[in-house]
């Protein structure tokens, strides 16, 4: 298997949401770091297909079905992770949704408490068993307000929810950085600006989108999942052994203005 770099040698690896996007990205990331995978989905095909990628590479990988809506499935998800993979370094609370068919409801659940239900049970978990590192997945909509998405009267479904639960998750990780920090466990973020992947799809097909969402980013381009999954690596590896209570922009310089 070729080899990016092995600073996750021997690690074991949690990544929710790995089905598709920034989590497959970061789960194929991460392995050839050496990492084991666990690629935990709401869609057990996806995630199995993952899982696939890996093994075809000569990695090690699980594969889960999880909803982390479900505070039960996630609190088992990691004794599962150590009973099948040997133990537990690293959780990326990935999963989230985001689009206009999406609620308040729905959006929170998945996008907040989703995390949440990551943090709550996955802090004391790594800190248990010695010390390790979590990774969530905010966004820029949880550092500033999106433009863009507002009609003459009201934000476009959805948006609100989206912005109000990727704020929450800004808070929760340094709220739990901050908790569990003297526990051997970092906390940190990933705060993406607007992606190439099947969330961003839909509104990247609308006329005229495409290029408006890239001139919000001064680079001028829209970033690409591996560029997410490199950032990702390198928070759960040693290399960022004194980074926690951090939410880190990787938005070509979208936060900037």
């Amino acid at each position: 298997m070729e080899r990016v770099l092995s600073q996750l040698d021997e690690k074991v690896v949690l990544i929710t949401g790995a089905g598709s996007g920034i989590g497959r990205e970061s789960a194929l990331r991460m392995a050839k770091e050496g990492a084991a995978v666990m690629c935990a989905d709401r869609d057990g095909d996806s995630a199995e297909t993952t899982a696939g990628l890996i093994h075809n590479n000569g990695g090690q990988a699980g594969v889960l079905e999880l909803d982390v809506t479900h505070e039960a499935d996630v609190k088992a998800s990691l004794a599962t992770t150590v009973s099948e993979l040997g133990g537990l370094d690293v959780i990326f609370n990935n999963a989230g949704i985001g689009g206009a068919e999406y609620g308040w409801d729905q959006t929170i659940a998945v996008n907040l408490t989703g995390v949440y239900n990551g943090l709550f049970h996955g802090a004391p978990f790594l800190a248990a068993r010695g010390g390790g590192v979590i990774i969530n997945t905010a966004s820029v909509a949880g550092l500033v307000g999106l433009t863009g998405v507002a009609s003459s009267e009201e934000l476009a479904p959805g948006a609100g929810a989206y912005v109000a639960a990727k704020h929450g998750v800004s808070g929760l990780t340094k709220q739990y950085a901050i908790s569990f920090g003297a526990r051997g466990v970092r906390v940190n973020a990933i705060a993406p600006g607007y992606i190439v992947t099947p969330m961003t799809e839909g509104v990247r097909e609308i006329e005229g989108a495409a290029e408006y969402l890239e001139s919000l980013h001064p680079m001028g381009r829209l970033g690409q999942p591996e560029e997410i999954a490199s950032v990702a690596a390198f928070l759960a590896s040693d290399d960022a052994s004194f980074i926690t209570g951090v939410v880190l922009p990787v938005d070509g310089g979208y936060t900037a203005r």
